[in-house]
């Protein structure tokens, strides 16, 4: 059995994520066996971004309105500086994350991602890294900050930038593997890697 089998997990980003923040932890889920789906607020595909040139599109699984985190068992939050910025202003987006946190499934996030759990406020007394320009808002929000690859606490992975992806991977894969599989509501289709061309 694969270290992750039967674990489905939620990949919630907005239109300017990173893209290889995102592709390239789904790629190790995936080959852990695990299940992955991309929720946005973008309508039908998700525009990813490599640095501050647009990259490839994406097609969405659910969208972030019908979006239950009751049907995950773990949260990946790429990063980019435009993707948390805008869910971070979403309602929905907050309580989506929030939800993970609260219930002590694991979320990994990287880069500018923690700037929505800043919004959850979920992060008081949180060990945490991110992109350095975070540090002052993690701090404000009651986080320990730290300047490290990869930091874990209570569930929580977090690094800090794209070169830190090999080592963010095996902390996520290492956490999501104690979690279980989440509780089935409902057929729903898998994500599988797949662009849906460059724009």
């Amino acid at each position: 059995m694969s270290t992750l089998s039967g674990l489905k997990v939620a990949i919630l980003v907005a239109d300017g994520f990173e893209q290889v923040e995102m592709t390239a932890p789904r790629k190790a889920l995936l080959e852990a066996g695990a299940t992955t789906q991309i929720v946005s607020p973008a309508k039908d595909q998700v525009q990813g971004w490599n640095h501050h040139d647009k990259a490839d599109k994406f097609e969405v699984d659910v969208a972030l309105a019908d979006a239950d985190a009751s049907d995950f068992g773990a949260l990946l939050l790429p990063g980019g500086v435009a993707n948390p910025d805008q869910l971070r202003t979403l309602p929905q987006a907050v309580d989506f994350v929030r939800e993970f946190v609260e219930t002590r499934k694991p979320v990994a996030v990287i880069c500018h991602g923690p700037w929505i759990l800043v919004e959850a406020g979920v992060l008081k007394g949180r060990s945490i890294t991110s992109w350095p320009s975070l540090k002052t808002d993690l701090i404000n929000a009651g986080a320990r900050w730290t300047d490290q690859e990869v930091v874990m606490d209570r569930g929580l992975i977090s690094s800090r930038k794209p070169d830190d992806i090999p080592a963010f991977n095996r902390a996520m894969i290492a956490a999501f593997a104690h979690q279980g599989p989440a509780p089935r509501s409902g057929a729903t289709r898998p994500s599988q890697p797949r662009a849906a061309g460059r724009h």
